[in-house]
């Protein structure tokens, strides 16, 4: 073979154990953009796929965005031999009369998001990349962060990119209006939930931007500036860690969610925040080995293009989950997992023995994001209710699948004319015409009830659909109330695992049963007593729907159910071991009583944060 895709990563072989590795890992994956660097050194451009933004946005977006691993290691004392490459960038991009100038900052702009790397690493760095620069270029790069902050940004995470270009602002001793850093700060304070949790906007979802984003940013404020602000962002950073510790597995997977999963290992963020802010939330040797554990995770997956350059995707290149803003550039924000690297060699996140995950509980339920968190055999699984996303790309399948695995990942349609060939994957699709067919979308109620998540939903609009979710490590049920007033064709998926070459896999489908059997994986999913026979059968996933794996094998159960009331009941199995269709596939759980689950929600359901807030139904 001529091009071996693990090879190609650049955090291939590296073991990850303690500063020089992780400093070696950033090292190795910005050389391979320096090709990629203009002649004046403002624009990164890796390929010609496009966002939604234009051209010189997404030049700026790949030059920025490995300043958040950049400025950390220049501020931690390491050697970096391109602090030329940037200064001379900033300059010219920041320069109106230069052919390689960045554009003038409009509202909502995407610009305005990579800017705050950028007063990032001037508040960081500025040795490097401020210093350097005469007095015509420091001008301009004043007057260019002043222009950008004038308008609004987004009502979302978005509020902390103006208040880092702020600090860099301070930092520089330029004169601004700061009553606009205030009134940001206030307003992203609106945003917090309670526990430690924030939504990102008003909006029914809550995501990887909580730990990657709002937390993130917080964390950094807190270590930059000395002010009420700075004290809040640390005390719900603390109450946070103790729940998001619960979406990681053994090995250092976590649970992929949400949108803009193309930040890959950005997911360790938060615990590298924490030790840039010096906050133990955890204790060391474990905020260490979440953190490290991540990064290890990611060394061994086809991640990199053969150049060694990060492609948009998650465990492979994938140009079908991308969102519309997701340039060639928006990768590196993987960066972020970076930031311990400011940090001396003597202090305690270095020096701290790495801890194995500590597990309090195998099942963990989260009334905030409304999911149930449920370990078994090294993964971890989130079973989910209460989110939404209407407005990005699959928001469906990343917002609201029944279940979300660290190991399996989920997958994205690629035809929504295909109701045959669908992966439906922890999902409920129905059909009308046996082409076309709906899902799971919104909910127009959620509520946790113990370790029981229910939810109300339609998939069309004189369809409804009452579900029951139930953790039964190493299973979990789902109970579906149907009522329709007409015929509807059903399919309801299990697990996605990895198909091999040469029909290699074992897959066995039967009257109200499937399962497949991989190279490491089982997958299987079984009727508990529905009020309709089901069939079952292996689907063969559309290629590059699933997120860690290119192609995958998925059991299903599919009926055609009468016009009134149906209920389908099923458990879902999938473990890394082969062996457990001898071992747990004949141990399935009971069958739930729908009237007791009702009764159950009723009587101590609380309802999910994410779904209070407003709709955004069109």
């Amino acid at each position: 073979m001529t091009y071996d895709p693990v090879s190609s990563n650049p955090l291939s072989g590296n073991l990850l154990r303690n500063r020089k590795d992780m400093e070696r890992a950033l090292t190795d994956l910005f050389d391979p953009l320096l090709p990629y660097f203009s002649q004046g050194n403002a624009r990164v451009r890796l390929d010609a796929t496009a966002a939604h933004f234009d051209r010189a946005a997404a030049d700026l977006e790949g030059f920025a965005r490995p300043l958040w691993g950049l400025a950390p290691l220049g501020a931690g004392g390491s050697e970096f031999a391109h602090w030329d490459k940037y200064a001379e960038g900033i300059a010219n991009g920041t320069d109106p009369s230069h052919p390689e100038y960045w554009g003038t900052v409009a509202t909502r702009d995407q610009r305005m998001v990579e800017l705050a790397a950028l007063g990032f690493a001037l508040a960081l760095v500025p040795e490097k990349i401020w210093e350097p620069l005469d007095r015509r270029a420091r001008d301009n790069v004043i007057n260019y962060l002043k222009q950008a902050r004038q308008f609004d940004y987004a009502d979302n995470n978005w509020k902390f990119f103006r208040i880092f270009v702020d600090i860099a602002l301070d930092r520089l001793g330029a004169d601004f209006d700061r009553s606009l850093t205030k009134t940001y700060l206030r307003e992203l304070d609106g945003f917090y939930i309670g526990d430690g949790w924030y939504r990102d906007g008003s909006v029914r979802r809550i995501d990887h931007y909580i730990p990657f984003a709002m937390h993130f940013y917080g964390l950094i404020y807190s270590k930059l500036v000395d002010d009420d602000h700075a004290k809040r962002y640390r005390e719900r950073a603390v109450l946070f860690a103790k729940d998001f510790r619960n979406w990681f597995a053994e090995d250092g997977a976590v649970i992929p969610f949400g949108r803009s999963l193309t930040y890959r290992f950005a997911c360790a963020g938060f615990w590298s925040a924490l030790a840039f802010a010096d906050l133990e939330a955890l204790p060391w040797g474990e905020i260490k080995g979440l953190c490290l554990r991540h990064l290890r995770w990611w060394s061994d997956k086809p991640i990199a293009n053969s150049d060694g350059t990060l492609p948009i995707g998650y465990g492979y290149p994938n140009l079908l989950m991308s969102e519309n803003y997701n340039s060639a550039g928006s990768p590196y924000w993987a960066f972020k997992a970076f930031l311990p690297l400011a940090l001396g060699k003597d202090h305690p996140f270095w020096t701290a023995e790495e801890k194995p995950l500590v597990v309090e509980a195998t099942i963990a339920p989260q009334r905030h994001p409304g999911m149930v968190m449920m370990r078994t055999g090294g993964d971890v699984i989130a079973l989910s209710s209460g989110q939404e996303n209407l407005q990005m790309r699959f928001g469906s399948e990343k917002y609201a699948k029944f279940a979300y695995s660290a190991r399996y990942g989920f997958s994205v349609e690629s035809d929504e004319r295909a109701f045959v060939g669908g992966a439906f994957d922890s999902m409920l699709a129905f059909s009308d015409d046996g082409l076309h067919y709906r899902v799971r979308e919104t909910n127009s109620d959620a509520r946790l009830a113990g370790d029981v998540l229910y939810s109300k939903w339609s998939p069309f609009s004189d369809v409804s659909v009452e579900t029951w979710l139930i953790p039964s490590a190493p299973w979990h049920i789902r109970a579906h109330r149907v009522v329709t007033p007409r015929p509807l064709q059903t399919a309801e998926g299990g697990f996605a695992i990895a198909r091999r070459d040469f029909n290699a896999d074992t897959f066995v489908a039967d009257k109200g049963s499937a399962y497949a059997v991989g190279e490491a994986d089982f997958s299987g999913i079984l009727d508990l007593g529905s009020s309709v026979e089901r069939t079952g059968i292996a689907q063969k996933g559309p290629p590059n729907t699933n997120l860690i794996v290119a192609r995958t094998l998925v059991p299903q159960l599919r009926a055609e159910i009468p016009a009134g009331e149906t209920i389908l009941i099923s458990a879902v199995l999938a473990l890394r071991d082969p062996n457990a269709v001898s071992t747990a596939w004949p141990n399935a759980p009971g069958t739930p009583d729908i009237d007791a689950l009702r009764a159950l929600v009723e009587r101590d359901g609380v309802t999910i944060s994410a779904i209070e807030a407003p709709s955004r139904l069109p």
